[in-house]
């Protein structure tokens, strides 16, 4: 538990016995704790004091609920060290554990001053004052203050220089960049991916090290692009990245010599996390490309490795992780006509959420996006339109809010409500959208296209969507794609050039059975089949028929099934908890869910 000083033999009797106690099995915590806090009554030295209260915080964080009295303890174990510079082990690690229970409590700002006071006296402990750089930063970055975050860790990648640490530098400036991404600063983002990756090709450190910050590198740049809706230039990073990605699991790390400078003594993720992370980019990459079967195999693999790291250790990231899959596999669902799997995952969803309390806020709006498609998917209009709201409401994230009103503008469309479309177009006008993402872009030109075409304005249509064809096909946006050749087929048929219409909607029909795309089908088969009667070729119009009962059957079944979930009952949740009384239950009527 701790180096016991010789001059205490009481001491090291006490200390020695609550250590058995601690180890047993089955683990006697009680009498682990009752030894320690017998240490007090022999009136100890400061010096012990100290070290023993913070033994005791640390057993009764980890093996009780009882987190007050840990934080007491670990109050008066930062208290008394802070001002002792024999106790650096006892007063860095008091303080970073503590801030730790304060910001679980969400009591961050009594947290923020005990980490300021112990990056100022831990200068001479480099390890120490890189972990309470990185542990700051990270509570300025939960709070969205990215700049002072990006500052600390700017002070962090020179401190890392100044000790001669390469390595730690990397992970400093790389974790700036992260941020830089996450806040969009995207000439920050560019400026720092081009001098890490300069620094990280010339690395000389150890390969496990260089890898690590290799994998960490490719992650950000894939998500560069990823966020930048560039599907197609994201391929050679990608491909590097899934390349770095098996060289590091081949590495045999326990042959490898540890370095002995202290500032390198940190990791960025452990191997297993950096594997979930790399399937995770990859179905986000194949979910924006369209290849819903390549995110379906992705997030299977992705998913059952989370449930063996969390049987091991439920880390918070490994929640994060999983709900992020949980919101691409959900959309391939929706995509792909089967809602009944689809508001199951979110109740899912909702759960991790649960488990992980922070998430709610950090992806409160995200679930209701997903209930807003599920419910637009169900021609729940009114449920959709709702739970768009309560998203824009909660929402901090600028590209999210864009893809909410596109959606919600196709609501309006749908239900023929001109005022509300008028009042979004400001909005969701391409020439003003203030995003980095093409694929967003290439979206607004899309649903401009849709409401011309509602509106029967045919040669505005046909520009929208051209422009948004020449935008997919630049970056392989195939769902994209996909819809703007079909609507593009719907405005020819309206005009009465038959031959266009099928050089159109047939291309459409095969891209969108690759995806595959049911609703995408369901539309081509029906213009296929008016298509071919109008041309005479019964061959042709009797299979176009038989496709599109095929469709229309399968997504009525799905309907169908879905609205007898009591899950179904979520698209009427937009305040409060929530209502997690739901179950998989079918009830005789979706209006008695909620």
């Amino acid at each position: 538990m701790a180096s016991v000083p010789k001059s205490e033999p009481w001491y090291a009797s006490l200390v020695g016995l609550a250590e058995n106690f601690r180890t047993s099995n089955p683990p006697n915590i009680r009498l682990c704790i009752h030894c320690l806090q017998s240490i007090f009554n022999f009136k100890p030295s400061q010096k012990i004091e100290a070290r023993t209260h913070l033994q005791l915080g640390q057993i009764l964080l980890t093996h009780t609920k009882n987190t007050d009295l840990a934080r007491s303890h670990l109050e008066k174990a930062w208290s008394i060290s802070s001002t002792m510079t024999a106790l650096d082990d006892v007063r860095f690690e008091a303080a970073s554990i503590l801030a730790q229970v304060l910001e679980k409590q969400n009591q961050i700002q009594a947290a923020k001053p005990i980490l300021r006071k112990a990056i100022e006296i831990s200068q001479q402990t480099p390890y120490w004052h890189c972990r309470l750089l990185f542990q700051l930063a990270q509570i300025h970055a939960s709070e969205r203050d990215y700049l002072s975050a990006c500052g600390l860790l700017g002070v962090g990648a020179e401190f890392a220089l100044a000790a001669r640490s390469e390595y730690t530098r990397m992970l400093f400036l790389l974790s700036k960049g992260m941020l830089s991404l996450v806040d969009k600063k995207i000439d920050s983002v560019h400026d720092t991916l081009t001098q890490a990756g300069v620094m990280i090709e010339n690395f000389p450190g150890l390969p496990v090290q260089k890898e690590s910050l290799k994998v960490f590198f490719l992650v950000l740049q894939v998500s560069h692009y990823l966020m930048a809706g560039q599907v197609k230039s994201v391929k050679p990073a990608l491909k590097s990245l899934q390349q770095s990605i098996q060289a590091i699991t081949q590495l045999h790390t326990d042959d490898e010599p540890e370095s002995t400078n202290p500032v390198e003594l940190f990791q960025w993720l452990p191997k297993e996390h950096m594997c979930v992370l790399v399937y995770l980019v990859t179905v986000m990459h194949a979910m924006q490309a369209g290849y819903m079967d390549k995110a379906q195999k992705y997030t299977d693999k992705a998913l059952m490795q989370i449930e063996k790291l969390k049987m091991l250790d439920a880390h918070p990231l490994l929640s994060s992780f999983q709900l992020m899959l949980l919101e691409h596999i959900i959309m391939c669902r929706l995509i792909m006509g089967n809602k009944t799997m689809a508001i199951q995952e979110i109740f899912q969803a909702c759960h991790v959420c649960q488990q992980q309390p922070r998430l709610f806020t950090t992806h409160g709006a995200q679930l209701h996006t997903l209930l807003g498609l599920y419910a637009m998917s169900m021609n729940c209009m009114e449920a959709a339109e709702a739970q768009f709201n309560t998203a824009l409401r909660i929402s901090k994230e600028s590209d999210l809010w864009t893809f909410i009103n596109l959606n919600l503008a196709i609501v309006y469309l749908r239900t023929n409500r001109q005022s509300e479309i008028s009042g979004l177009l400001d909005r969701i006008d391409p020439d003003r959208l203030r995003t980095h993402s093409h694929s967003l872009k290439a979206s607004s030109f899309y649903v401009r296209g849709l409401q011309a075409f509602f509106q029967a304005r045919y040669t505005e249509a046909k520009r929208y969507l051209r422009e948004t064809l020449k935008m997919a096909n630049a970056e392989d946006l195939n769902r994209l794609t996909s819809c703007s050749l079909v609507l593009l087929g719907h405005i020819f048929l309206s005009l009465g050039n038959n031959r266009e219409a099928l050089n159109m909607v047939t291309p459409a029909m095969q891209l969108a059975g690759k995806i595959p795309d049911v609703h995408v089908q369901l539309w081509a088969s029906s213009l296929l089949k008016d298509l071919y009667r109008l041309c005479g070729d019964t061959v042709n119009e009797a299979e176009g028929y038989r496709l599109h009962t095929n469709f229309s059957q399968s997504l009525l079944e799905d309907h169908f099934q879905s609205s007898q979930l009591s899950e179904h009952g979520l698209i009427q949740w937009t305040e409060g908890p929530c209502p997690f009384h739901l179950n998989s239950t079918a009830v005789s009527s979706s209006s008695t869910m909620i």
